[in-house]
Formats: C-alpha cells, sequence, structure tokens
C-alpha cells in the first residue's frame, strides 16, 4: 500500500469531518480488494463524493482534478504531492486518459464517475464511455459503488454545505468478462461503461427493519 503522509495526512481530516457532519451507513466494505490496481466507479452528485468516498477506501486514490485547480504556489504543491491527475473539462484530454492507464497499470487506484459530471437532481445519469474505454485498454476489476446522501448535503445548486447522512453501498469487483465485450465493435467501449453503471444503479441500502 502507498504511503504518501501528505495524502493519509488529508484523509485523516476528511474522516473526521466526515464523522462530525455526514455520518452514514457504510455496506460491503469487504468488497474492496486488498492489493493490486483497482478503478472504482461511482455514481456523483457533490462535490463532496471524491474526498468522502475516497475516506471509505483503505488504499492512497488517484482522484481527477481541474486544470484550473493547479494555481501557482502552495495550490499546485498541494495537488502535486497528493497525486491527482489534472484534466481538462473543456474537451478530450488524452493526457489525462493516458495517465490514468499508466497509474491503474503500475497498480494505483483510481476512482471515475461513469456519469462524466454531477446530477442535477440526484438522479442516476446514463454512463459515458470514458470509464469504459480506460476499464477495457487496462483490464483491471472495477469496484462499483453507489452514494446516498450527498445531494442532499451538498447538491449541485447548493452554496454551502449542509449536514446530512450520507452513505455508501460497496459491490462486489467486476472482472473484465463481467464488463468488456470486445466482440461489440465501435460500442465496446459504451457498452462496457452502461454494465457498469448498471451495477451501481443495482446497489441499494439495506431496508432497516420497522420498529
Amino acid at each position: 500500500m502507498k504511503r504518501n503522509l501528505l495524502y493519509w495526512l488529508c484523509r485523516q481530516l476528511i474522516c473526521i469531518g466526515s464523522d462530525t457532519f455526514f455520518r452514514g451507513e457504510v455496506v460491503g466494505r469487504d468488497n474492496i480488494p486488498r492489493t493490486g490496481p483497482l478503478l472504482i466507479a461511482s455514481n456523483h452528485c457533490s462535490h463532496l463524493d471524491p474526498p468522502l468516498l475516497g475516506s471509505q477506501i483503505p488504499h492512497q486514490i488517484r482522484f481527477f482534478a481541474r486544470k484550473t485547480l493547479w494555481k501557482p504556489g502552495f495550490p499546485r504543491w498541494w495537488m502535486d504531492h497528493i497525486e491527482c491527475i489534472p484534466v481538462d473539462r473543456d474537451g478530450a484530454d488524452v493526457a489525462a486518459l493516458k495517465k490514468t492507464i499508466a497509474a491503474l497499470e503500475q497498480g494505483d487506484v483510481v476512482i471515475l464517475f461513469p456519469e462524466g459530471t454531477r446530477s442535477m437532481d440526484g438522479q442516476l445519469q446514463p454512463a459515458k464511455s470514458g470509464v469504459g474505454m480506460i476499464a477495457c485498454k487496462t483490464g483491471v476489476p472495477v469496484l462499483p459503488a453507489r452514494i446516498f446522501g450527498s445531494f442532499e448535503a451538498f447538491g449541485r445548486n447548493a452554496k454551502i454545505p449542509t449536514p446530512h447522512p450520507v452513505s455508501y453501498v460497496i459491490g462486489r469487483p467486476l472482472l473484465p468478462a463481467d464488463y468488456d465485450d470486445p466482440a461489440a465493435g465501435k460500442q465496446r467501449y459504451q457498452l462496457a461503461s452502461e454494465r457498469i453503471m448498471a451495477s451501481i444503479a443495482a446497489l441499494e441500502l439495506p431496508a432497516r427493519p420497522l420498529l
């Protein structure tokens, strides 16, 4: 397991904030592989999703972040030292794609969101082909995860976060045979993304017993 001191210090601070303001349930933590490269695929409703989901994963995570966050001075130093991957949100970013594939090939763990952007209403959105392409090109296990409550805590139109329980359901890892169909031709990557998204949609919080 990678041991970047700055990353683990930041993660600990996020865990404290999560437990204080957004404490919810975590289901399926035993499904997280202990070693090896891993692509974590989750729904996306809030700016809170990457750090809060990352705080539940016992591995150092490589996150995507907008290139505009690499401002001179401390911001650039911090983004580089926690090993974020810069991405251009305004178009296809080949450099970000190559860095992501390289990270997975060297055994890292990466979180991506098949929907590509935050949901406007908290509901699941159609998957885009990017996650499927990365998964098919690397052949790594894909760990589906679903976040509940982050839209209520800090939805797309909210100005500031609101304390609200945020819960996570982590599914069983998908192997290439589960998401990749090389015979699908031009639809291969989109089909893979849709299969991954379907596995996310299938995750539900366990029903609470009636009192």
